[in-house]
């Protein structure tokens, strides 16, 4: 044969090689860049009074924030309840990049010196008064369709109602999640209820059930928003698909206010 002919097919051979090599790369490297998802723990301070609400917020603020910012960990929502007079719980919203660094976290606080200087009067308070009644913890993985928290655009501070939905058993409780990576996340998008974020709950009370929040610059707004919702022509078809009929056995929601500090406004 050939040398010529022989060293060309070589080379050809070779070439294809290559790029089919660096075909599958490209795609293993589009995969990786995709936006991992996040893991959120929501957690309710239980106050039995504004003074002890009061104490809270200083150690939130003060103490637990920036040192969650030292351990690489922003963004983190600090809420109350909006017209709730005998509520004085505050909801911190806190996001991780990995159940590593959710599960390292209480280590990391422990060797933190600025964060026990910072935090040593709400560390004080004695058992017959503590500052706080109970830690509600619920820690939630995101939906695909919206792996990242995403803060409202514009100047706040904005309202936001968050929103639990539970099912009666697990499989409902998937396909909800389902409905809302394929298409409903959209529908809500275009008519500018603006998530914030949407959870499927790993660990909490009242599971099966997900999750998410909402925002809005005003309530007037935020409701204005749900009737575009609900009068959206995908919403109309989607919401009669017989795939998810029955996933959602109770609803349960709250509009809450940002605290001057909170990331999230």
């Amino acid at each position: 044969m050939n040398q010529n002919k022989t060293d060309r097919r070589q080379f050809l051979a070779g070439t294809m090689g290559a790029a089919v090599a660096l075909g599958v790369t490209q795609r293993v490297q589009s995969a990786d860049s995709k936006p991992k998802q996040q893991f959120y723990e929501l957690r309710i301070y239980r106050t039995p009074s504004a003074d002890k609400q009061a104490i809270i917020s200083n150690y939130l603020e003060q103490a637990l924030l920036p040192a969650l910012k030292r351990a690489g960990i922003t963004q983190v929502g600090v809420f109350k309840q909006i017209d709730v007079e005998d509520d004085h719980s505050l909801y911190v919203l806190i996001p991780f990049n990995s159940l590593e660094q959710f599960s390292s976290l209480n280590d990391v606080l422990e060797t933190d010196e600025k964060y026990h200087q910072a935090a040593a009067e709400y560390f004080s308070f004695p058992k017959e008064s503590p500052a706080f009644t109970r830690i509600e913890s619920r820690l939630m993985k995101a939906f695909k369709g919206m792996p990242q928290l995403k803060t409202p655009e514009g100047k706040g501070p904005h309202v936001f109602e968050l929103r639990t939905y539970e099912s009666h058993n697990e499989k409902l409780a998937k396909l909800k999640v389902d409905m809302f990576n394929s298409g409903e996340i959209e529908i809500m998008e275009d008519v500018q209820l603006a998530p914030v974020f949407f959870g499927e709950m790993l660990i909490g009370g009242d599971v099966p059930n997900l999750t998410y929040m909402l925002s809005a610059p005003s309530r007037a707004a935020h409701e204005k928003h749900w009737d575009g919702f609900r009068a959206h022509p995908k919403w109309e078809k989607m919401k009669t698909m017989d795939k998810y009929k029955g996933t959602v056995s109770k609803i349960t929601n709250w509009y809450l206010e940002p605290l001057p500090y909170s990331a999230i406004q």
